[in-house]
């Protein structure tokens, strides 16, 4: 029986489609390995391969050792496994292996898993059914927590909460004492106070308020004009401080994103939502003793924006990769608050290409430059420690300005500036090879520091961002971070 990541079985008869390069490329967790595994799709270093219907795909690479590394990839979930000693998810082996299964050239044959590799497969896949069946149980009731569960449960949230809302109050008086000092001098305390402080938010069990005090510790020393950006998030700050104390008056979604953003543990809770989900983008961001790897998602019959988080400990890469590009038949199960991250649940299909060709299925449907800046507005009501909010603009197109980069709406109306992050990565100019100075549609993060973007779709012209027009000429370029390729 075929599962998918959440553990619901997949059709039996369906043949799970090869992943093209360009797909395998988007799973690597760092550009070392990207280049690790293309070095590794060659059939030399590679014996006794093979691949089934069931999205199951196997090797045996060459190491410096005298055994050879032994490698599996589900590709339903997807999942690796490799006996080498790597801490990355994908391996170098595992993107090798895949792309040497994405190159079709009868490398990688049609065939019955080895030994080996069937032992992992069906341990995997007996987890997921087990997993299953106990969600299943606990939603009919079968499995709930006695009395004594939820007691202790409670007491637990009162503890750990009365230990944030201490932090807080701290948090609150340092804020008064550097006001009343004065901004213009806090740069003379140097760093390491702001790390006394974070680090007494984490022994608060706040790790969300650890976070945005390090933030502020970075900002003496960020250029010109740094004591106007101290006053403003520390005025974020201290209006987070206040939402938590004040946290019992606030509306149900608004407590909700306060209990977020100071770090306390929330679960999806949501009903599901089962969409065609299209994979639009995934990039990696590095903090302190975390890697957050942030997948966004887009549902075709929902018009829905989700965003999938996982996280790796220092030296891992988190687990959940997704190639950009393909659509996920799946359940979603979202948080509480007004933000879009959302649990991947039950799939009901492989991952899957559009049918008949390499682009990615077309774009979500886009506006102006004016019609994000008010939908980032208005995310920012709900939410107003918003970094960014994700918005799709059509018909723009990138000029250069004074000391960057610009989106502008095709008629002149308006436009947005590209974030230093996104001029500093070399997808811009696969973003305006792609443009060759006419209208794309893009995807990406609209923010107060400008706009990154993520996808870009060149439709021939037609104006298709709302998915209507002729893709027979459509192009897509992924310009985060970690993966360049214009397709």
């Amino acid at each position: 029986m075929l599962l998918s990541h959440g553990g619901e079985p997949l059709p039996a008869t369906e043949s799970v489609a090869r992943w093209t390069v360009e797909q395998v490329l988007s799973l690597a967790p760092d550009d070392a390995s990207r280049k690790a595994g293309n070095k590794l799709a060659t059939a030399g270093h590679w014996s006794g391969t093979g691949f089934d219907g069931s999205g199951a795909v196997w090797g045996l690479c060459k190491g410096s050792g005298s055994k050879p590394y032994q490698t599996v990839v589900d590709t339903t979930g997807p999942a690796y496994t490799c006996s080498c000693p790597s801490r990355k998810f994908p391996c170098k082996h595992a993107l090798g292996l895949l792309l040497l299964r994405a190159s079709g050239d009868g490398s990688v044959p049609q065939g019955e898993p080895a030994d080996w590799a069937a032992q992992w497969l069906t341990a995997r896949r007996g987890r997921a059914e087990a997993k299953q069946a106990k969600q299943e149980a606990a939603a009919s009731g079968e499995a709930a927590p006695g009395p004594a569960d939820n007691a202790a449960a409670r007491k637990r949230a009162e503890r750990r909460a009365e230990r944030v809302t201490a932090g807080a109050l701290e948090l609150e008086q340092r804020l008064t004492d550097l006001l009343r000092g004065g901004l213009a001098t806090a740069d003379r305390a140097g760093y390491a106070l702001w790390e006394e402080t974070a680090a007494r938010m984490v022994d608060a069990q706040a790790p969300g308020l650890a976070g945005r005090v390090r933030e502020l510790g970075a900002i003496p020393g960020s250029g010109p004009g740094w004591p106007v950006r101290l006053l403003e998030e520390c005025g974020l700050l201290h209006l987070l401080d206040t939402a938590w104390l004040g946290r019992e008056r606030l509306p149900d979604p608004l407590a909700a994103t306060v209990r977020t953003r100071v770090g306390m543990p929330m679960s999806a809770e949501g009903p599901p939502v089962r969409d065609r989900w299209l994979v639009l983008a995934q990039y990696d961001t590095p903090d302190g003793r975390l890697t957050t790897r942030r997948i966004w998602l887009y549902g075709r019959e929902s018009g829905r924006t989700a965003l999938l988080l996982s996280f790796g400990a220092m030296g891992r890469a988190p687990e959940l990769a997704l190639p950009v590009g393909v659509t996920i038949d799946a359940e979603l199960t979202p948080y509480p608050g007004g933000g879009l991250r959302a649990d991947l649940g039950r799939q009901f299909a492989p991952p899957a290409a559009a049918p008949g060709t390499p682009v990615p299925d077309t774009p979500p449907p886009g506006g102006s430059t004016a019609a994000a800046l008010a939908a980032y507005g208005e995310a920012l009501r709900g939410d107003p420690w918003l970094d960014a909010w994700p918005v799709t603009l059509r018909d723009v197109i990138p000029v250069p300005s004074e000391g960057g980069w610009q989106l502008a709406d095709a008629e002149g109306a308006s436009a947005l500036p590209l974030s230093s992050a996104a001029l500093s990565r070399p997808g811009l100019w696969k973003l305006v090879a792609l443009s060759g100075g006419g209208p794309v549609t893009v995807f990406g993060e609209l923010g107060h520091r400008g706009f990154d973007p993520f996808a870009a779709w060149d439709t021939g012209g037609t104006g298709g961002g709302d998915g209507s027009g002729d893709e027979s000429g459509a192009g897509f370029a992924e310009v985060t971070d970690g993966a360049v390729r214009l397709i």
